[in-house]
């Protein structure tokens, strides 16, 4: 790949764009607790800083649900942020003046959300009496700090069918007073959610394999697709879309399988490839039906990342240039080391 040109193209082909990029409200990052680095402390207050300094104008927070696999309905509150906590991060994220979304993940070790399903309607009662506890207290929360948008579930596409979810949404808007949206995993899923009338956005995670690292004009033709059926979609719903993450590892191989973590699959570092990809869908997203672009992901240790670092988070990376270029509108170097 000629990494060298590729990415002088990621970096300067935003100048034709229209302004429509400066006016997506809730365009910014899913901000992840570091260890060591607690929202409300200064090294968070940093990296959120940093994040501003991009252009980014919100911050997805995710507290984590947890269940020890797909089929057990026990799910709790997980331990990497309490209500002490959560109210810190959404201070400290107001504070610096990014809006805020909550946004809950459920962690299901060795699977994913999206495998969640019970193998009887008494664990259904079960799974979905212990969800809505753990929804309903964060709502609450989200309410008296005055958080900006509230995910009643993120990319739980085995649960979508099921009718529980209008009490609990009927329920979440009884203590919650801002905006609601559910985060489908695809656009496949989105397409099949029965309860966006009853929210205000229509959100959608969006992985879909894009190909080889050098297929820069297939993805293209995957993200546009992607992205005309978001504007149906939208047109259908009349609600505009939040893309409630984006993103790949900056590893080689990175565009095949973008959903894929470092655990899954050893691979040297590309920084390049990373940028070229959000380059490509912060292009192809710029069109009216999208309300906001939340790039997967940011992390509240201001050192993380850098240039041999292989995960998704930006930080320290050539895709910082990317997004504030496009979100700002100044392509100015950032200083962050050339690939």
């Amino acid at each position: 790949m000629l990494a060298g040109m590729t990415l002088f193209c990621a970096l300067t082909c935003f100048t034709a764009r229209s302004d429509q990029a400066l006016k997506r409200p809730f365009d910014g990052f899913n901000v992840i607790v570091s260890p060591g680095h607690p929202f409300g402390g200064s090294s968070a207050t940093l990296a959120l800083t940093k994040a501003k300094l991009l252009g980014a104008r919100a911050a997805a927070i995710v507290p984590f649900l947890w269940q020890s696999d797909p089929s057990n309905p026990d799910l709790v509150r997980g331990r990497d942020m309490n209500d002490d906590e959560l109210r810190a991060a959404i201070r400290t994220t107001h504070d610096i003046g990014l809006s805020v979304l909550i946004k809950p993940h459920v962690w299901v070790p060795g699977s994913w959300a999206g495998a969640v399903a019970m193998k009887s309607e008494q664990a259904w009662a079960n799974w979905f009496a212990n969800y809505r506890h753990e929804v309903l207290r964060i709502a609450h929360i989200a309410d008296e700090e005055k958080a900006d948008a509230l995910v009643i579930g993120t990319e739980l596409d085995g649960t979508v069918q099921r009718p529980e979810w209008d009490g609990l949404i009927v329920d979440a808007r009884g203590i919650y007073s801002g905006r609601l949206l559910y985060v489908a995993h695809s656009v496949e899923e989105a397409e099949k959610v029965p309860f966006w009338a009853k929210l205000d956005n229509v959100g959608v995670s969006l992985y879909p394999p894009l190909g080889t690292d050098c297929d820069r004009d297939g993805w293209g033709v995957m993200m546009r697709d992607v992205a005309d059926r978001l504007d149906t979609l939208a047109a259908q719903t009349g609600k505009s879309v939040i893309v409630g993450e984006v993103g790949l590892r900056s590893a080689r191989g990175a565009a095949e399988k973008p959903w894929e973590s470092p655990e899954e699959r050893a691979a040297r570092p590309d920084p390049a490839i990373q940028a070229e990809v959000l380059s490509d869908w912060l292009s192809i997203l710029n069109r009216p039906a999208i309300s906001g672009v939340l790039v997967w992901r940011w992390f509240t240790d201001p050192d993380a990342g850098g240039m041999d670092d292989t995960d998704f988070t930006v930080q320290g990376k050539p895709a910082e240039r990317v997004l504030k270029c496009d979100w700002t509108r100044s392509c100015h170097d950032s200083g962050v080391a050339s690939h």
